[in-house]
């Protein structure tokens, strides 16, 4: 059996056998990848973390998970703790970017040696963010990278890890953290990523202001940028922008006459 067929008969055992109808969560530990893929009588995996990991930001749960939810719905899996998950029943709100947006025009400042050898991953986009100043320009505030992957331990959700971390400043002096997540290839953004920065930001940088930023690739060598709030109904996107790196040349007089009459956000 192949590695995804491993998991989705893995995760499908697990929730088979603790769904009831109306739950709309239901706890599980790392523990029982082991027991059900001994059960199943399959290989067990090697990185049982890898599983879960796969299921909240590259692969959809299978379908006879997602049919258990109700309409405009979906199953998620949240950390509930060190080697604990939780599935849960969210708004069926997918994080992709809007196909009807336009790019802006940015000036590529990205050194020739790296732009030669990035490849179209999540380090090639947070070198171009970070050698473009493009958190700097979506958000306003003056930003610099203050460390790459975080990998930390939040209350009640165990271990977390961000792509990376910027602090920022603006012209009134206040502070702020940018938890910033960066999707390239086939992986997927996920609502839980920016849960976990909300919940990173609480624990680590409790006196800065919280404003969770994601990147993804798209077509045509366009970088989409979303900033998140919190709101009533949970996490939602409160900015979207996009971007393309282009040679200065390419950025012409109608390009700036353009961005000079844009309205106010």
């Amino acid at each position: 059996m192949s590695k995804p067929g491993i998991y989705l008969s893995i995760i499908e055992a697990i929730f088979r056998s603790k769904f009831k109808a109306g739950m709309r969560e239901i706890d599980f530990e790392r523990e029982e990848i082991v027991r059900f893929a001994n059960k199943l009588k399959i290989d067990l995996p090697k990185n049982l973390g890898d599983l879960v990991y796969s299921f909240r930001y590259r692969a959809a749960l299978p379908k006879t998970i997602q049919d258990r939810a109700g309409e405009g719905e979906a199953w998620i899996i949240r950390p509930a703790g060190r080697g604990r998950y939780r599935f849960v029943l969210v708004p069926n709100k997918p994080l992709t970017p809007n196909e009807q947006m336009t790019a802006t025009k940015v000036p590529d400042s990205t050194p020739g040696v790296v732009a030669k050898y990035a490849f179209n991953d999540e380090q090639a986009l947070l070198a171009k963010l970070r050698y473009n100043r493009l958190v700097d320009i979506f958000t306003g505030v003056t930003c610099y990278s203050l460390q790459n992957h975080l990998r930390t331990t939040v209350p009640d959700m165990g271990q977390v890890e961000t792509d990376e971390i910027y602090v920022g400043v603006d012209k009134k002096g206040a502070h702020y953290v940018f938890p910033v997540q960066a999707k390239g290839g086939t992986d997927k953004l996920s609502i839980v990523q920016i849960e976990q920065d909300f919940g990173v930001c609480a624990h680590k940088f409790p006196s800065l202001i919280c404003r969770p930023i994601a990147a993804l690739f798209m077509q045509g060598d366009v970088i989409a940028l979303f900033e998140f709030e919190q709101g009533d109904n949970g996490v939602g996107i409160c900015s979207e922008k996009h971007y393309k790196l282009v040679p200065p040349e390419e950025v012409t007089d109608a390009d700036l006459e353009s961005y000079r009459t844009r309205p106010p956000n």
